[in-house]
């Protein structure tokens, strides 16, 4: 995916002469508890283009038409609006809404409908320590698999599941503070979150007005001794320790 992605990108960008990134982030990629998750996470994706930018709020059914002739997703080939699936669509996640073809579209298309006039859950919000989508259960094994196998492996996942930790510990600091801007920074600068996706969140249009409001604090910490003294403490607070 990695090579896809950078490789299309360059070719992209030099037939249409232009520059920067084409896609919104890095690839990446979790274990999934397929029993218990796969049938919420594909629902969730194919609900991307029409979920409100900001987090929480409900999705407008006005959004339904919209969603209904959208041409990049194969939301179109599980609800069996489209006549023929491209021959390289695998649609045998249906089965997680129907034991036949029919009932599957006719379940997936009514769950999808559900979704509209309210908001919708973020399975990511359930990503336990950045690895798995899962319960314990699953975490343990994948845990207990990557200690077991040691090397570059190893360290790679342990980064990934400190990451979390992190993020985990970011947000409780969070949970009593008032000020707007210490938020959106402690989550960016300490938690590692993107600024595009904190932006939805807290109503900006895009990355760029979370990462001015994370300068602009960083400015204001220079002259002002107590802000400076509050932003060392949640750095030290929010340090995992092994």
């Amino acid at each position: 995916m990695g090579w896809l992605q950078t490789t299309y990108t360059a070719r992209f960008n030099a037939r249409h002469r232009r520059q920067g990134h084409l896609f919104q982030g890095r690839f990446k990629a979790q274990l999934v508890d397929a029993d218990e998750y796969a049938r919420w996470l594909v629902e969730y994706v194919h609900l991307n283009p029409v979920r409100p930018r900001q987090r929480g709020r409900s999705i407008p059914p006005e959004r339904a038409e919209e969603l209904r002739h959208y041409p990049w997703s194969s939301h179109g080939d599980y609800a069996g609006l489209r006549r023929s699936p491209p021959s390289w669509l695998c649609l045998d996640w249906l089965a997680y809404w129907g034991r036949s073809l029919r009932a599957a579209q006719a379940e997936y298309r009514q769950a999808i409908a559900r979704a509209f006039g309210q908001p919708v859950r973020n399975p990511w919000d359930r990503l336990q320590r950045g690895l798995v989508l899962g319960g314990e259960r699953l975490y343990d094994k994948v845990r207990r698999l990557i200690d077991e196998k040691g090397g570059p492996e190893e360290v790679r996942w342990s980064a990934t599941e400190d990451a979390a930790q992190i993020r985990e510990r970011v947000h409780e600091l969070m949970a009593g503070e008032t000020d707007d801007r210490i938020k959106i920074w402690a989550r960016v600068s300490l938690g590692g979150e993107r600024g595009v996706d904190v932006a939805r969140e807290c109503g900006y249009r895009d990355g760029s007005g979370v990462r001015q409001v994370v300068k602009r604090l960083e400015i204001a910490a220079h002259s002002n001794r107590s802000l400076h003294d509050r932003l060392e403490q949640l750095r030290e607070l929010s340090r995992v320790k092994r």
